[in-house]
């Protein structure tokens, strides 16, 4: 062959490989309303910036006809390329090539990508949509997840790991997603599990569709598995590159700051939002966009455990998460979902040089014997834990209600916090007056005539000697009790001040918990 017919050879070959898994495939995919794989990083990068690798390669599998079986770079587009100028390495499962089934070459070229971005310091997006394991191929297709699981692993909490299902995801192939940092789904096309539908009503008898069973909503609400849920294949991989607009490329970089002009610092509208009844909720988000810069707040699970917020924001440009409780649901307890949520984001934002504020209103953890019997425990322990041993910066703010194990729990002076502020309305103790005042005061109340006016007079004297922030204060365990309208600004000169807080640069993956 002359070098003429080789080039054309070579583009006979690269245009095959581009075709997908042929026509009808991708037709049928489209109908699914999907894209194609190289559809999906086209539009999750940014423009002509992919550079595809290892396209050439096909599987080795000889057993039940195999052999005489061609599958166009067999069945996962591999590549890194640009997200806001940075790097990023992506895979992409593609469905229309054998059912992007995971085989031992598949493997090896996600692998492969996983290698060079843990070597080079660059985030890992995977787009996941396959029909699992290539049967045909047995061990090998096995050993592929294996190694993919491993690489999770050993890239935990040094890069960024994001998952975005695009279609089913069952078996083996739901636990390499659960190892990543993030997992976004998209309503009525992707679904997660171990065992399917078919298996379970054969097993227990229990019928349930696909989608109740491992849909998106199922998982962003009662499982806790999707962090977030798009309406649209174009909106998951929005999803996916804001959230890195708030990361750095790894653990050994901090996150990027964004352009701020000062000048919005103090905000009035925080003096009003506490209710005077501390029976009242109120809706902690509004907390939150009056102290973080305008339209930075990016909630993550916000369907899960809504009892406890956790999220993204930039404060004066720099990027912060926000751990916060929601007096809206269970009046701010920490649960065991809610303790479970939020270990996992602090333990993450530590990973990524993310400083914590934590946003504080609440009234203990969550009481009951399902609560007790399902390991309250043992779950609350992860927040005390996290938070104690996270060296990022971490800032407390108290807003009102901060009592017993729970006022510990999100982060207090003593699990390390470096900077914490009250407001006025703060009311820290071991518990609350009403709690307080039967034991403290029950023989007085006990002796009185009108039992009621002097149980309701002791709570007020309690009240008002101890349910506030100024004892707290006085030990130490307060920095500074402000205005609810100087939280930003008191927020901004910490960070300032922590943005260079020494660490001792231990590595810790980002477990799931």
């Amino acid at each position: 062959m002359t070098t003429s017919d080789k080039i054309k050879d070579l583009s006979v070959k690269t245009e095959k490989i581009l075709a997908h898994g042929g026509e009808k495939a991708v037709k049928k995919q489209h109908a699914l309303g999907k894209l194609t794989a190289r559809r999906r990083i086209a539009r999750l990068l940014d423009e002509d910036s992919f550079v595809e690798t290892d396209r050439f390669v096909t599987h080795r599998c000889a057993e039940f006809g195999m052999a005489e079986k061609e599958i166009v770079a067999d069945g996962a587009v591999c590549g890194y390329g640009k997200i806001d100028g940075r790097t990023v390495f992506v895979f992409a499962q593609d469905f229309t090539s054998q059912g992007g089934t995971m085989s031992e070459m598949n493997a090896k070229k996600i692998c492969k990508i996983m290698d060079m971005a843990k070597s080079v310091g660059a985030p890992v997006i995977g787009l996941n949509d396959s029909g699992g394991a290539r049967i045909q191929e047995g061990v090998d297709s096995l050993s592929g997840y294996g190694q993919i699981f491993y690489r999770n692993s050993l890239c935990s909490g040094i890069i960024p790991q994001i998952s975005v299902i695009m279609g089913p995801c069952a078996g083996g192939a739901s636990y390499s997603p659960a190892l990543t940092d993030f997992v976004i789904m998209v309503d009525r096309i992707s679904q997660m599990f171990i065992t399917g539908p078919a298996v379970v009503e054969s097993t227990t008898g229990e019928v349930i569709s696909a989608e109740e069973l491992g849909g998106a909503y199922t998982h962003a609400s009662t499982s806790g598995v999707a962090h977030l849920v798009a309406e649209s294949e174009d909106e998951a991989l929005e999803f996916a590159r804001k959230i890195l607009s708030y990361l750095p490329s790894s653990a050994d970089e901090l996150p990027p700051v964004r352009d701020y002009a000062p000048g919005d610092e103090l905000r009035e509208a925080l003096d009003e939002i506490i209710p005077d009844n501390d029976r009242f909720p109120y809706d902690m988000k509004d907390v939150i966009e009056q102290i973080v810069d305008e339209g930075s707040f990016f909630e993550l699970q916000p369907l899960f455990a809504d009892n406890i917020i956790t999220g993204f924001a930039r404060v004066a440009g720099r990027s912060v998460g926000i751990i916060a409780n929601q007096p809206y649901s269970l009046g701010g307890c920490l649960d065991i979902n809610a303790s479970d949520k939020a270990a996992r984001f602090i333990q993450m934002c530590d990973s990524f040089n993310v400083p914590l504020l934590n946003l504080v209103d609440v009234p203990g953890f969550l009481p009951g014997v399902d609560q007790e019997h399902a390991g309250i425990i043992r779950h609350g322990a992860k927040m005390l834990y996290t938070y104690s041993v996270a060296e990022v910066p971490k800032i407390t703010v108290i807003l009102r209600k901060a009592y017993g194990g729970s006022y510990l729990a999100m982060c207090s002076k003593d699990l390390g916090a470096d900077c914490v502020l009250a407001w006025p309305t703060a009311a820290i103790a071991v518990m609350g007056a009403e709690g307080a005042t039967s034991i403290i005061f029950r023989k007085e109340i006990e002796a009185a005539e009108d039992k009621q006016a002097k149980r309701e007079e002791m709570i007020e004297l309690y009240g008002s000697r101890f349910a506030n922030p100024y004892i707290a204060a006085s030990r130490g365990y307060v920095d500074m009790v402000i205005k609810p309208s100087e939280t930003r600004k008191q927020i901004i000169s910490a960070l300032e001040v922590l943005e260079t807080k020494e660490r001792q640069g231990r590595v810790r993956g980002n477990m799931p918990l």
